[in-house]
């Protein structure tokens, strides 16, 4: 199941040492009821190895602001504690499944 990020938790899990993907959605966004599925799957598929959750932008400003999210959903991907790739708007499975791998 994907973790719940929040503004106060969220530093310890891009600093956690592994992978960390992060969706940024809002419960009134179209695309983002889409995408949402996919997150959770990649959060069983991954699980132990990537840590997965969302963060809901209406509940959370600070970190959106901080990474200049402007669009949901908007994917951020990091590696050693680093952003490495961003994915805006929807997106199949398998283009998420590459950015994933890509991480490990």
């Amino acid at each position: 199941m994907a973790l719940e990020f929040t503004d106060e938790n969220i530093k310890e899990f891009i600093n956690s040492g592994k992978p960390v993907v992060i969706d940024f959605w809002a419960e009134w966004c179209g695309p983002c009821r889409m995408v949402g599925p996919v997150v959770e799957e990649l959060a069983k598929e991954y699980d132990g190895k990537v840590v997965i959750g969302k963060m809901d932008v209406d509940n959370n400003v600070d970190t959106p602001n901080e990474y200049g999210i402007r669009n949901i959903p908007t994917i951020l991907f990091f590696k050693d504690g680093q952003l490495v790739d961003k994915q805006v708007g929807a997106t199949q499975k398998s283009s998420l499944v590459a950015k994933v791998e890509a991480l490990l």
